[in-house]
């Protein structure tokens, strides 16, 4: 069976855990399936706001479908889930992706 396989499988027994929903979206990532990856994300962040890990990726897969004024959104929101939870290293990278991200501009 393959990872995707393996991981929709998990996601029927516990369709609301997180981590399963972020490595999905990963796996839809590597097979070049952005929309089914934009789905998943889209939805951690609806669903689960304060799973961190979401918002780096997601911001990355927004500016690479070139909706930079989502990536930086998403970035922003990133960083106010990192200030929260104290984690000054997630907060770092993602501010260092939206200065990256501001430095492109805005198209939406």
């Amino acid at each position: 069976m393959d990872r995707l396989a393996a991981l929709l499988e998990f996601h029927l027994l516990d369709p609301d855990d997180a981590f399963t929903r972020f490595a999905i979206a990963q796996e839809h990532i590597k097979r070049d399936d952005s929309e089914q990856a934009l789905a998943f994300f889209e939805a951690l962040v609806r669903d689960h706001p304060d799973y961190l890990g979401t918002y780096y990726h997601l911001g990355k897969l927004y500016a690479m479908l070139q909706r930079h004024g989502a990536a930086i959104e998403a970035y922003k929101g990133g960083i106010d889930v990192a200030i929260k939870k104290g984690d000054l290293h997630a907060r770092a990278e993602l501010q260092s992706a939206l200065l990256e991200a501001e430095g492109i501009g805005s198209d939406d």
